[in-house]
């Protein structure tokens, strides 16, 4: 086994070093404990899941501080995580409730139909290293509620976050064979992914990744696999009676997390020849914010990103849209060379023809000018990807309009592109999903319905067809 060591994005200390998992172990183990969870009552696992939400609100600080040490986002952030950690329980036994119902209905010769769910079997959960407790927790809670056992892999650069959280499952009660850990990286996600011995696999990362992944279930269709994936987000700013407000919402969308958030804003769409108060506005909110380490006093509005190699690529990613033609509005720049602190980047690549339509994770803000309120809408559907998009205007009818014809599973209206609640479905279209929704729709992909005709006593008839006896 090869060693794994996480470290802390905005001091570069050592925070956590481990040995990566064995997946074929951890898949027996899964494979031999689940049934006994998936036995038990639906109302014991509820209550046991419960019992990790106290767990979990118990250890908030330290979970918290945890958190924010390793992804380096600002404690006030870490902190707000934990608590969707905590709320995912009590949102997913309604989800489940709903989405999942026991059903009987009266049929024909004293029969009735039963609809019930069956829980898969183990499902392979992979997360992310932006909210290395939020994404996870919200496919492990409801795969657990429906029965399933749960192999989860966090992110290789996130070990510790989810170390603790399955500490918290298995404090609860969960048993062992019910969720089991497989620390590693790309090796170890392939080999889980690819296991036959896992009946589904539950991913939230990249489009590539997400696409790679599409592939290879393509071959055994009876796993289930929902995929969460990015997007290229975007937001619409027309006609605002607050450049205010306007401009503090697109500074939330685009900036929070260090952008990496996969609902962050990456394409501004404004009116040609009228965003010059906007981006004042965007300006002075910008030379306010506070960049720095999660524990900084006061605090920052936001950190790293999530290490250096990130942090060039983004830096990367802005230059080669400079030398593609496009103008820089505020320039991103890198104050540490031996950290990946980045300060917030506006570029305008109106000019740029085949501007690349790319997930760029990390604080960069692409600037687009059209003529009208239709191209506006073009603009924004002009990419591959679905998930999000948002539009500020004073005007219902516009709303109306974008809400009619943009393509995204999440479409708002004055309010920021991320930030999405956990009691609505969450998922998108294109190349950001496979039309598999989570948050309260994840109950969904975690169990499957089974339809049952059934009667007390075997009686049949063949009313046609027959020889006269």
């Amino acid at each position: 086994m090869a060693e794994l060591i996480s470290y802390e994005p905005a001091t570069g200390a050592e925070l956590w070093r481990g040995e990566t998992g064995d997946v074929e172990a951890e898949v027996a183990a899964a494979r031999e404990g689940w049934i006994e969870w998936a036995s038990k009552p639906f109302e014991f696992r509820a209550e046991t899941l419960r019992r990790f939400a106290n767990n979990v609100r118990a250890h908030a600080d330290a979970f918290a501080d945890l958190i924010a040490r390793e992804t380096g986002k600002p404690l006030w952030e870490a902190k707000g995580e934990v608590e969707t950690v905590v709320a995912k329980v009590d949102i997913s036994v309604m989800a489940y409730a709903e989405r999942t119902p026991r059903r009987r209905m009266e049929g024909a010769m004293g029969a009735r139909t039963a609809i019930r769910h069956k829980p898969h079997g183990v499902l392979a959960v992979l997360g992310p290293y932006n909210f290395p407790a939020h994404l996870p927790n919200g496919h492990i809670v409801p795969a657990l509620l429906a029965g399933n056992g749960v192999i989860f892999k966090p992110s290789e650069k996130t070990p510790a976050s989810g170390a603790f959280l399955v500490d918290r499952y298995r404090d609860a009660g969960v048993p062992e064979g019910a969720i089991r850990l497989v620390q590693g990286g790309r090796d170890e996600g392939k080999a889980l992914a690819a296991h036959m011995g896992i009946d589904g696999l539950l991913f939230t990362g990249s489009a590539a990744a997400g696409a790679a992944l599409s592939r290879q279930f393509a071959d055994t269709p009876q796993r289930i696999l929902a995929l969460e994936l990015g997007g290229n987000n975007p937001l619409v700013v027309w006609e605002p009676s607050d450049y205010q407000a306007a401009a503090t919402i697109v500074v939330q969308s685009a900036f929070l997390s260090a952008g990496q958030r996969c609902t962050c804003a990456r394409r501004l769409i404004v009116e040609d020849g009228k965003e010059g108060p906007l981006l004042e506005a965007i300006g002075k909110i910008l030379d306010r914010v506070i960049i720095g380490a999660p524990h900084d006093n006061p605090a920052p509005f936001m950190g790293p990103v999530i290490d250096n190699g990130s942090a060039v690529a983004v830096l990367d990613a802005f230059l080669d849209l400079i030398m593609k033609g496009g103008i820089a509005i505020r320039h991103m720049a890198k104050p540490d060379a031996d950290k990946p602190f980045l300060t917030p980047g506006i570029i305008d690549v109106t000019s740029i023809a085949n501007r690349p339509d790319d997930e760029v994770f990390g604080p960069m803000l692409q600037l687009i000018r059209v003529p009208d309120f239709d191209s506006a809408i073009a603009e924004a559907n002009a990419t591959r990807y679905g998930l999000a998009a948002s539009v500020v205007c004073g005007n219902p009818g516009l709303y109306d309009r974008f809400w009619a014809n943009v393509r995204a599973g999440v479409i708002n209206w004055n309010r920021p592109t991320n930030g999405a609640p956990s009691n609505a479905p969450f998922g998108g279209v294109g190349i950001s999903g496979n039309h598999r929704p989570s948050a309260f729709y994840a109950a969904d992909y975690c169990a499957y319905p089974v339809t049952s005709v059934e009667a007390e006593q075997a009686r049949a008839t063949i009313g046609q067809g027959l020889l006269e006896s």
